[in-house]
């Protein structure tokens, strides 16, 4: 009996270019594995050849797909993922060749995020997507009749059919944003009704924590788990720090190499970036390459949610499973990323940043109350701006003496 649940079996491709070195697209194809797994995939071997551009016809040259055919031949691969999008003139031709389902790293991503999505919101965001996806991709669905012989009533059947099918998604992608349009209108409604409590966001990149920090802070159940995209929906929750309420929302996650069409989608998502009064943006200081994902969010903070010149508290999270090799006293080669301690990390950049950053672990708890006080300040600040009448309730709570002092007292 076949087990229909069983991961299907996939090799990763990637280029090396001169804007690409082979560390970074390594990199990109060890995140490329982690979308592959998130989705229920085993990668078994990664593939990169060395180009000064994609191939137009195939991404790789002939002898590189020549290679990868007889290892999947070899060895049961079901399924090719490539690191970049693929054209459809692409994409028919390595399947031709390969004779597996070709996926790029955009398809997988759609994949994901429709696996992922619980929410109606959700659900009409991914299909927004996939639909504006599978526009220009469109001839790849019709290469069937090119095997058709020619003759009376064969003339431009494909054709047909494609602009059939072109005005079909068209019609959809309209509607789909029209309902959008609708859903966007309700929650601009439900922010409005939310008053003038400070909003604050948590951003970052995906699976660096924002849903675990979202459910220390809210005593709330996000789901969280360590996988990409795990959060899709929007998730918004009243805090109350000490004495003062405000409003924390939850986002999805960004990533490199992810198409602007595809965050675009998620509009009422960004939508809460762009309307927060504080940000707090979540980075994994444990990944090799935290730096470069940083500059992904605040790029996207910047072009797409327009939200590039908000206040925010760095929060940089899994200091728990921060690790580097510290080098020999003889070793005179070059110090890299690896061979900085955390302590070192801490004195460059970063001490700029003064109260505007603070080191966590939301996996053990370590510091989370540093992480609520500088919270409580940014907040308190906003909220005076809206409430100046209000000050004197912060004024009795900042001089009331802790629990601990009272009793030292005693």
């Amino acid at each position: 009996m076949i087990d229909n649940e069983a991961p299907e079996r996939a090799i990763l491709v990637g280029l090396i270019t001169p804007e690409q070195n082979e560390m970074k697209a390594n990199e990109y194809l060890d995140e490329l594995a982690f979308l592959a797994d998130t989705a229920g995939a085993v990668t078994v071997k990664k593939f990169l050849q060395r180009a000064d551009s994609p191939n137009s016809r195939t991404f790789v040259g002939k002898g590189k797909l020549e290679e990868i055919k007889k290892f999947i031949e070899e060895n049961d691969i079901q399924m090719a993922i490539f690191d970049d999008d693929l054209s459809s003139k692409q994409v028919l031709n390595i399947e031709r060749e390969l004779q597996v389902k070709i996926l790029d790293r955009t398809s997988l991503i759609l994949d994901i995020f429709a696996k992922r999505a619980q929410t109606a919101n959700a659900k009409a965001q991914v299909e927004l997507a996939q639909y504006q996806y599978l526009l220009p991709r469109l001839t790849r669905m019709w290469t069937h009749l090119e095997r058709q012989r020619g003759g009376i009533g064969m003339r431009g059947p494909g054709e047909t059919q494609i602009e059939t099918d072109r005005r079909i998604i068209l019609d959809k992608i309209s509607r789909l944003k029209e309902e959008l349009r609708g859903i966007d209108r309700q929650k601009s409604i439900q922010r409005k009704n939310r008053g003038k409590l400070t909003r604050v966001a948590l951003v970052g990149y995906t699976n660096v924590g924002k849903s675990t920090i979202m459910n220390l802070l809210s005593k709330s159940d996000v789901f969280a788990e360590n996988k990409l995209f795990a959060t899709l929906d929007t998730t918004v929750r009243k805090v109350i720090i000490d004495n003062l309420p405000f409003l924390l929302t939850d986002t999805v996650g960004f990533i490199r190499k992810l198409p602007h069409h595809l965050v675009d989608s998620f509009k009422s998502t960004l939508d809460e970036v762009r309307d927060a009064d504080l940000l707090l943006h979540v980075v994994d200081i444990s990944h090799p390459q935290f730096e470069e994902q940083i500059e992904v969010v605040n790029q996207t903070l910047r072009e797409v949610c327009g939200a590039g010149d908000k206040p925010m508290i760095m929060v940089f999270n899994k200091i728990d499973a921060f690790h580097y090799t510290p080098k020999d006293e003889d070793d005179l080669t070059p110090r890299t990323r690896e061979n900085i301690s955390l302590d070192e990390l801490k004195a460059t950049w970063m001490s700029r940043m003064g109260d505007d950053c603070v080191f966590i672990s939301a996996k053990t708890g370590k510091n989370i109350d540093e992480l609520k006080e500088k919270l409580y300040e940014k907040a308190k600040e906003i909220h005076l701006t809206r409430f100046p009448y209000n000050d004197f309730l912060f004024q009795k709570y900042d001089d009331v003496e802790s629990p601990d002092s009272l009793t030292d007292g005693e």
